[in-house]
């Protein structure tokens, strides 16, 4: 039953992590790039190799912000309910 509960605060922290994971990757693409926003798969004037990198990049940091947001929100419920919200 507790284990129930998880799942709507795990919607709520992947939602934040996802957004948080798309600021950062905002920043960070111009700081390197020294453009305000990162090329789409369509942009018509942009090389391959920038697109590709610009997906890699997004994809590492959505995955490690959102892992990240995930684990401590596992971490959070454990540490209200005492039961680890996934397998054990």
């Amino acid at each position: 039953m507790k284990k129930m509960l998880y799942k709507p605060l795990n919607f709520a922290v992947s939602a934040l992590g996802g957004l948080v994971a798309g600021q950062v990757f905002k920043l960070l693409w111009q700081r390197i790039a020294g453009e305000d926003d990162a090329p789409n798969a369509t942009d018509k004037h942009r090389s391959w190799q920038e697109i590709l990198i610009a997906a890699a990049v997004q994809g590492a940091i959505f995955g490690v912000v959102t892992a990240a947001a995930e684990r401590a929100g596992a971490l959070g419920y454990e540490k209200a309910s005492g039961e680890w919200p996934g397998d054990d």
